[in-house]
Formats: C-alpha cells, sequence, structure tokens
C-alpha cells in the first residue's frame, strides 16, 4: 500500500513552505467546550476521519512528547523557523484540521486511501494561494467549480524542489517517502476567508461541491473524546483480516467481526492518555475480542516479565496496565504513560 497519508501531510508541508500558513493563538488556560471539531461538517463523505487540535499540538503536546530528545525537537522547530524567515508564516499557529479518508480496494488484499486536509487560521487564505502560486513558478494549472477556483500541483515536481533544499537526512528521509508515495497530484483551494483544503484533486473537488458529507455515525464517534488533542473514527472494510498478514486464524476472525473503530490521544500534566474503542456486530463478538486481547495482554506480559532493557521495562508496564471492557458490542482499551515513560522511549531515538 502506498503511503498516501503520510505524502499527503508531507506534500502539504511542502506547499506551505512556500506559501506559509497561519492560525489562532496559543493562549493556554481557558475552558474548552467539548465540541467535534467543526472542520469536521465540510469534509466529504468519508471512511475514516482524523480531528486534530493543531494548536495545542504544536504549543504543548510536541514539545512534551520530545521533552526527551532536545536534538530532534531543536531540528524541528529550527525547520519551522526556517519556514517563518522565508514566508513571515509560522506552522505553529495552526488552529484546528480535519482530514478525511477515502478507501478504495485496488486488488484482493490491498486498500488505498484517498484524503483531503481541512485546516483552518488566522492568514487569509487568498494570500496563502497567491504567494504558493508565485512560487511555484507557474508549474500549476487552475480548475474551477462554480465561482471557486482549485489550483493544482504537480505533487512530485513541488516535492522534489524542496528536497534540494532539505540538508538535514531526517528531513529527506520524509521528503523521499512523499515522492515515493505520491505519484500525481496535490490539489489546494480556499473554502473561506480563513480555511484551506489540501488533497487530490477528486477530493478538493468533492469538498468544494459539499454533495456528501460525513455521516452521523462517524460524528458520533468522534464526539467520545472531542477535546483530545487527536480523535479519529473509521468504518472497517469487511474481511478486514485479509488485508494483514495473520496466520491466527481466532485472531482473523475477531478482526473480521468488526465494524468501526474509533480513538483519541492526549497530554494530562503528567502523562498521555490513550483510548481505543472497537465496535462489533453483535455483543457474543465483543466478548471474543475482549477475551483475546486479554489473552495477548497475559503472552505480553510472560514475554516482556523479566526484560533488563529499559525500554521493554516500560513496553511491559504498558501492557500491564492497560485497561479493557465491554459494554454492550463495544470493547474499549484505555492507556495512561506517564512521562517519565515516555522520556525513556523518546530519549532513544536518533
Amino acid at each position: 500500500m502506498k503511503h498516501k497519508i503520510f505524502a499527503l501531510f508531507t506534500a502539504s508541508l511542502m506547499i506551505f513552505n512556500l506559501a506559509g500558513f497561519a492560525a489562532a493563538d496559543t493562549r493556554k488556560g481557558k475552558a474548552k467546550k467539548a465540541q467535534v471539531n467543526p472542520l469536521v461538517a465540510l469534509l466529504p463523505a468519508s471512511d475514516a476521519v482524523v480531528s486534530l487540535d493543531a494548536k495545542r499540538f504544536f504549543a504543548d503536546g510536541l514539545p512534551r512528547v520530545l521533552a526527551s530528545n532536545q536534538p530532534m525537537l531543536a531540528e524541528i522547530m529550527a525547520k519551522l523557523d526556517e519556514m517563518k524567515t522565508k514566508t513571515g508564516f509560522d506552522l505553529r499557529q495552526f488552529d484546528q484540521v480535519a482530514i478525511g479518508l477515502a478507501t478504495k480496494q485496488i486488488s484482493p488484499k490491498e486498500i488505498d486511501f484517498d484524503p483531503v486536509v481541512i485546516a483552518r487560521g488566522n492568514y487569509p487564505a487568498g494570500a496563502l494561494l497567491g504567494v504558493a502560486k508565485l512560487a511555484s513558478n507557474g508549474t500549476y494549472r487552475e480548475e474551477k467549480v462554480g465561482a471557486r477556483s482549485i489550483y493544482v500541483f504537480s505533487a512530485k515536481e513541488l516535492v522534489q524542489k524542496n528536497a534540494a533544499k532539505a540538508k538535514n537526512s531526517k528531513l529527506g528521509a520524509m521528503i523521499e517517502r512523499a515522492i515515493n508515495g505520491f505519484a500525481n497530484e496535490v490539489a489546494i483551494t480556499s473554502l473561506d476567508a480563513n480555511t484551506v483544503a489540501v488533497g487530490s484533486l477528486l477530493r478538493v473537488r468533492q469538498t468544494v461541491e459539499a454533495k456528501t458529507h460525513v455521516g452521523v455515525d462517524m460524528t458520533n464517534l468522534l464526539a467520545r473524546k472531542p477535546a483530545a488533542i487527536l480523535t479519529f473514527a473509521a468504518k472497517t472494510p469487511q474481511g478486514m483480516s485479509k488485508f494483514l498478514p495473520l496466520d491466527n486464524d481466532e485472531l482473523g476472525k475477531n478482526l473480521d467481526s468488526i465494524r468501526y473503530l474509533s480513538g483519541s490521544m492526549d497530554m494530562t500534566e503528567s502523562s498521555a492518555v490513550v483510548n481505543f474503542m472497537a465496535r462489533t456486530v453483535r455483543t457474543d463478538q465483543a466478548a471474543e475480542l475482549l477475551q483475546t486481547l486479554s489473552g495477548l495482554q497475559l503472552v505480553g506480559k510472560a514475554f516482556l516479565g523479566g526484560a533488563k532493557g529499559a525500554d521493554k521495562q516500560v513496553y511491559a508496564r504498558m501492557i500491564d496496565n492497560v485497561k479493557f471492557a465491554q459494554t454492550g458490542n463495544q470493547v474499549t482499551l484505555d492507556l495512561s504513560v506517564p512521562q517519565s515513560d515516555i522520556d525513556i522511549l523518546v530519549g532513544q531515538i536518533k
């Protein structure tokens, strides 16, 4: 399967490297209404949706996750500073992001994803598009949907132009993955004065036409943890096990019973909190899934119980601390990882 989701993020950043992008303030401490990201309502019908509180991610989540790996954090911040210096825009000023993924089965054992990203900020979207067109040296085309213009860039050419500027090996690897993942085009348009849509031409066109929207089944799942830094909801393909390299028939049967997945990731003052939910067709299937997960937890405990390495001990604690529960045809997983354990894991990344 192509890395299209990752590629869209990276290619979008390349556009923003040329054109910049900005968003809301980074004020903290104010009470926050627990509501689904309003950008989700602008997405076309999707099989999976991701909602990101980008303001909290850049201002709080990312610095805390990388607190024990200052070289990596400094590298990321230096690149963002460089983009701000060159364009006058600061990616750390993102406000909200919503991503809608349409799935397409391209072979008996392979699914491809077609994403669109909607992002909102305080900088005029029209100005952003103008700078992007200028910076691309005219290597784009314009398509019309009603009175709205969609600008289409060659993804490979766009990413390759910026690859030459990336001196750092990690950033170069990201760009290389984007080149491999995106073979065709990236489209971009403004939806209103402060909102931009980026993705394949088909998905951006669907967004502009607004003939379809994300279903209530998906938005209800996103509403389970609406105030988290990241939330997601997805419809699972029927016969999901055939898309995964599984040797265990029992596990495959459990996976095939799942019809929806959702979850969230958030940060508290002392830990990272992760929540997942799997919804099966029937209650008895949820009970079997819970039994399988509990069995895997026991195996993990036995396998890592005597581990000596600091990172393996963290994994052992994570497995031990996972909480599973069943309510009707839903199975939930809850895990809290203390900052000290995050520091151990992230500190080992080179």
